[in-house]
């Protein structure tokens, strides 16, 4: 497929692909949807197979972003930046000062923020080069590191889930297979922890593995094993597309909530779900924590009234669950379909303005 069937197969307003031949910068900018504002995503620097690989991961992840700010509520559109290498051999001053200058040919349509491979030091160097970036470090007026809200988020899905399950959001004694313990994963496992509930981690990371086993008392597992274990809730923290059509009769839970973008690989992977009986609590709306964290930096930045922004993810996931009800759909569809009419209203409203303008 090419470059631009790929683009159009996802409907994405605008890619740019940018480059820096003497920092070796080589990076792609997905810009989704803008109809409820300015798109934000953060950067991910990762060592892709191939440029294939990296522009799928972008459009995906952009378009993941659209459906996250509207079901959240923000009036923000999506959007996503790769940058091309590892970042533990490739990152240089400069070549993260010449993202910024990619970022800031845009205009202000895309405003980055840290990802996967990027920190608030990154940050802190593109806001030297660009204003259209967010998450920069509480002493510079912004929100610092979005992991621990991102963690607070899944945190109240999870306990939205349990209360759907069993009529409680009290996790003691629930048993959570984290998949992934990063900045996010780990955070979650602390909070777990914390409510009582036992944990069973996997990681690439044999320290961090390390780490929760002897700081939190969690069971290790095998990265493969982790889709065998029993337990109450399955909590994908890792990269994409873990859930799929091998993994999922695998499963031994009764929940799927976790922080991972684009856990399904195909969308039609919520039908198997489905029959498994298994409730999934949409991706883009558990781990919408960061971005509703990031937005919160609009009129000055208070981490108070952020966390109290973030917590209301467990209400928005008992509308899609009550929605998915009543509207007779299964959960991801139904989220979805919040989250598009959310885009529509918008576009709807810049249409009547335009037309009112001619």
């Amino acid at each position: 497929m090419g470059v631009f069937e790929a683009i159009g197969t996802e409907s994405h307003e605008e890619v740019l692909f940018g480059v820096d031949h003497e920092s070796g910068l080589r990076t792609i900018i997905a810009i989704h949807d803008t109809s409820l504002g300015p798109a934000l995503g953060g950067t991910r620097f990762y060592p892709y197979a191939d440029e294939e690989a990296a522009l799928r991961d972008a459009l995906r992840l952009s378009k993941g972003m659209t459906l996250k700010s509207a079901a959240a509520g923000l009036d923000l559109g999506g959007g996503k930046a790769v940058i091309i290498g590892d970042p533990t051999t490739l990152r240089t001053e400069d070549l993260i000062r010449a993202y910024g200058r990619v970022v800031d040919s845009l205009g202000g349509r895309y405003v980055t923020a840290a990802d996967v491979g990027t920190t608030t030091d990154d940050m802190v160097l593109i806001a030297e080069e660009t204003p259209w970036v967010s998450g920069l470090p509480f002493a510079q007026g912004g929100s610092g590191d979005p992991s621990p809200a991102t963690a607070r988020g899944v945190m109240a899905a999870i306990r939205a889930t349990g209360e759907r399950l069993w009529g409680s959001t009290d996790l003691a004694g629930r048993r959570v297979a984290v998949q992934g313990i990063g900045k996010v994963g780990m955070d979650l496992v602390r909070r777990l922890t914390e409510a009582g509930a036992e944990t069973v981690v996997t990681d690439t990371n044999t320290e961090s593995v390390a780490f929760a086993v002897e700081t939190y008392g969690s069971e290790a597992v095998a990265l493969d094993e982790v889709y065998d274990v029993e337990c109450d809730i399955f909590s994908p923290c890792a990269l994409g597309a873990t859930i799929n059509e091998e993994t999922i009769p695998r499963l031994r839970c009764a929940a799927i909530a976790g922080c991972a973008n684009n856990q399904l690989a195909v969308d039609s992977d919520i039908g198997l779900i489905v029959d498994r009986g298994i409730l999934y609590a949409p991706d883009f709306v558990v781990n919408a924590g960061g971005v509703i964290n990031i937005a919160a930096e609009t009129g000055g930045y208070s981490a108070e009234r952020a966390g109290e922004m973030v917590d209301r993810i467990h209400d928005n996931l008992v509308a899609v669950f009550e929605s998915a009800d009543s509207d007779g759909v299964n959960t991801h569809d139904a989220a979805v379909r919040f989250a598009q009419q959310r885009i529509d209203q918008a576009g709807e409203s810049r249409f009547k303005q335009r037309s009112s303008e001619k």
